[in-house]
Parts: C-alpha cells; structure tokens; sequence
C-alpha cells in the first residue's frame, strides 16, 4: 500500500479513506524489473477512490464507496492500445523509424510517429527520405548526445540513453526531483460554479462536469477518456492541421466528442467554450499554447474558478523544459530504459506505463479538485509529468507481494461493441467502485467530426 498512500497524498486525499481500497494481487501482471505493478495500481486506485469520494459527496452518501481493484483489469487498461481491434485490425505502435539506434558511443531512442516528427528527424540527420538503413548508417558516425540536441534543435525527437547514474546528474533531472509528483497552486480568482447534487444508478461522479479536452498522445487523452467514464462532457479540440494518429484516437476517444477548431479563426467558438467549461487539461509542450493566450493564468483568469490540469513530458522548468517528448523517450533518459535492457540492447517497460500512470493521476489530481470546490470554491492549477512519474518508479515505490491469482491474460477484461469506425474490440477502464460505471456510455467516433459545443 506504500505506493497507494503515496498517490493518494499527492493528490490531496484524506489519508482516513485508505482502508476502502483493495486489490486483487496477480503475479505477471506487468512482470518487469522496476515496480511497475505497483506504480499502475497506485495511479489507479487514488484515481478510483476520488471518483468515489466525488461521487459520495455529490450524491449525499454517508459513507465513500468501497473501491476494488484487479491487477488484471490495470495489466490489461495499461497496454490498451495493444488490445484495439478494429473490425479484427490490430493498430500499429510504433512507426518504423520510432525505435532505439547504435550511435559511435551507445544508443538513441527517436520517436517518428506523427508525420512532422519523421520529417524533422530526416532533416536533422541529412537523410533525404524514409529509408531506415540509410537513418542507421547516419547514426552510427556520431555520439548519441550529438544526436540528441541536433534533432531536437531541428523540432524533431531524439533521446540519448542515459543509466540512472548519468540522469541524476543532469540539471534536468534535479530540477524534476524537486518537485513534488503532482504540482498544485490555486489562483486568485472568483468561486467556481456548484455542480448539482447527483442521483440515479450508476453513480457517475462527474456528471455535469464540462471538460475541454486539449490533449494528444496517450498520457492526457487517457485522463480525459477516465473522466468521461465517470460522466462528464469531455470535448477534445485539435488543430484542423494536426490531425491524432486514427488508431490512437480511437483506443483514447471512448466516451468523447472530437471538434476541430483552429485557435486563430476560430477565437470566439473557442473563447465560447471555455467560458462553460469547467476543466481545461492541456498536453502540448509548455509555452506551445502561451502564445494563444492559454496559459493557466490566463485561462483562470477569463473563466474563474476553472481548473487548469496541465501535462508534460519533462516539466515547464528547467533546461528541457519547452522540450517535446514522449513516454518512450522518458523512459530512455532517465535510465528506465538501462535498467530494463540487457549488456546487449536497451529495454523496455511492458507498457508505457509513464504515459498511462500520469493519465490516471492526472484524472484523480481533477477529480480531488472538484471535491475540494465543493467546500472551498476557487479554481486549480495542476501540474503532472512524465519525468516526474518516472523518478517516483525510480526511486519511490517499493515491489509489492506477489499475488496467490496468476493474470492469465486480458480476456476478462476485454469486450466489444459496434461504432461508426467499426466493430470495436477494447479494454474496459480499470478505474472501479461499487455503484460506479462498468464501460463508456458512447463509443469513439471519427476525428474531428463533432461540432465544437458543449452537449
């Protein structure tokens, strides 16, 4: 429970609830030399025991729901994205040219996923197209750290690999340790709105709850999809030219709506919409969004009481910290990668589990918020990231009991349903509580086809 107690405390939550947590303990579940298992089922369960807080205190309850867990269920939602079928396709993770590569001194992670990425990474290495032998020869003539800050000075995404060792003394990496997992500030600005009183079957904790969705990838798509799960009116806004890889937002869209809006031309749609919303969570690198207007205190100020919940690959601070990036990548500086490799090759954790984790206490940092606006009022500046949730499996959780259950795969936890992309195979969401929800009440639909208004 070290773990668990460490994430509910992160996020403000009253130690006293603790006991109604419990878990179903499975060996092999997310078998992995770090405690994975057990970084998983912390995020999940502060996660699950604020939406039952929420939902207790919203519907009048005397006492919080009882919250239990399967390490099966969190095994299963945490590779999510492996588990999509869509009319019996399985999605592709990882582009050809996302991957580790031999430099003259070691290795180098690049993430090419998105189009642009890819073309930026060309460009820095001098390789004219996509041509992976060609991308490996150019590696192999010079070291991984001037790999990194060449592709990075070009906008594209390349990551030497770093041992714990030679990440602890990166000034970045100091700068991280000294922030606490989950950051919070409360602007100084007017109440936020009362939400109703909630009643009906199933509890759904944040009913009514309008969030503006503002996120890519995987780690802030994962918390929106969560707190749409739990009710809310979650609108995820992209820009018309930057369309979501289509698999990836369909694994993360379950209970969404998806609008397209183009910050400029279209300012007063946008200026619309954050003026009923309740939640913004933002994932672009920080600063991206500044130049809109939308930073936090910005935000909070046009719409007071708003709780701003903000995601990052390696924090707004320090030398890295308008630096792009991605799980992957992460795990490759901080030594994640090192520690799960062998003599021979870097490794891996079995799943992207920086990504998901930081969705899920993301997700529970949002909901602790609301409840505490029930008694408090006043709006939340929240921030999370990635390196930050990767020092904390470094160096915060310890390995949990093996379990007496084995996990023998994520069938229990799959299921299906028909939607306008297709027959959809997924995992259900691993966040559970008696009365709560058991799937999505919408599947996802096609990118960008929603108009861009609240329900």
């Amino acid at each position: 429970m070290t773990g668990v107690r460490s994430a509910w405390s992160a996020v403000g939550g009253d130690p006293a609830l603790l006991p109604r947590v419990s878990s179903v303990v499975r060996e092999g579940a997310l078998r992995a030399r770090l405690p994975v298992r057990e970084l998983a089922r912390a995020c999940v369960s502060a996660c699950a025991l604020a939406a039952a807080e929420l939902g207790a205190r919203r519907a009048g309850l005397a006492e919080v729901p009882e919250v239990r867990l399967d390490d099966g269920a969190i095994a299963t939602a945490f590779v999510s994205e492996r588990h999509l079928l869509v009319d019996g396709r399985a999605p592709v993770a990882f582009a050809p040219l996302s991957r580790f590569w031999r430099t003259a001194d070691g290795w180098v992670r690049t993430h090419a996923n998105y189009p642009h990425h890819r073309a930026r990474l060309l460009a820095a290495l001098g390789v004219p197209e996509e041509d992976p032998d060609a991308v490996a020869a150019a590696l192999a003539e010079r070291s991984a750290r001037e790999v990194e800050e060449a592709v990075y000075a070009a906008g594209g995404l390349a990551v030497a690999l770093r041992s714990p060792k030679e990440w602890a003394a990166e000034e970045q990496a100091a700068a991280v340790a000294r922030r606490p997992l989950v950051e919070q500030e409360r602007p100084a600005t007017a109440r936020a709105r009362v939400l109703p009183p909630l009643d009906g079957s199933p509890l759904l904790p944040a009913a009514g709850v309008r969030v503006l969705d503002l996120t890519r990838v995987i780690a802030g798509p994962v918390a929106t999809r969560t707190l749409a799960l739990l009710g809310a009116d979650v609108l995820r806004v992209d820009a018309p030219q930057l369309p979501e890889l289509a698999d990836q937002h369909t694994d993360t869209g379950f209970g969404k709506r998806s609008a397209t809006l183009d910050l400029v031309a279209g300012r007063r749609a946008f200026e619309d919409l954050l003026a009923a919303a309740d939640v913004v969570v933002t994932g672009y690198r920080p600063g991206c969004l500044d130049r809109f207007g939308l930073s936090a205190q910005e935000l909070a100020e046009r719409r007071p009481g708003l709780i701003v919940a903000q995601l990052s690959a390696w924090g707004s601070y320090g030398p890295w910290g308008e630096r792009r990036g991605f799980d992957s990548l992460v795990q490759a500086a901080t030594g994640v990668a090192a520690i799960e490799g062998s003599a021979e090759r870097p490794g891996a954790l079995p799943a992207q589990a920086l990504d998901h984790g930081t969705g899920y206490l993301l997700a529970a940092a949002v909901l602790r918020a609301l409840t505490e606006q029930r008694e408090q009022g006043y709006g939340r500046c929240l921030r999370l990231s990635l390196a930050r949730t990767a020092q904390w499996l470094l160096n915060g959780i310890e390995p949990g009991q093996e379990g007496t259950l084995a996990y023998d795969g994520p069938d229990a936890w799959l299921t299906e349903r028909d939607s306008t992309l297709g027959r959809l195979r997924y995992a259900l969401s691993p966040v559970s509580f008696a009365g709560g929800p058991v799937d999505w009440a919408r599947p996802p639909g096609v990118w960008g086809a929603d108009a861009a208004g609240w329900a």
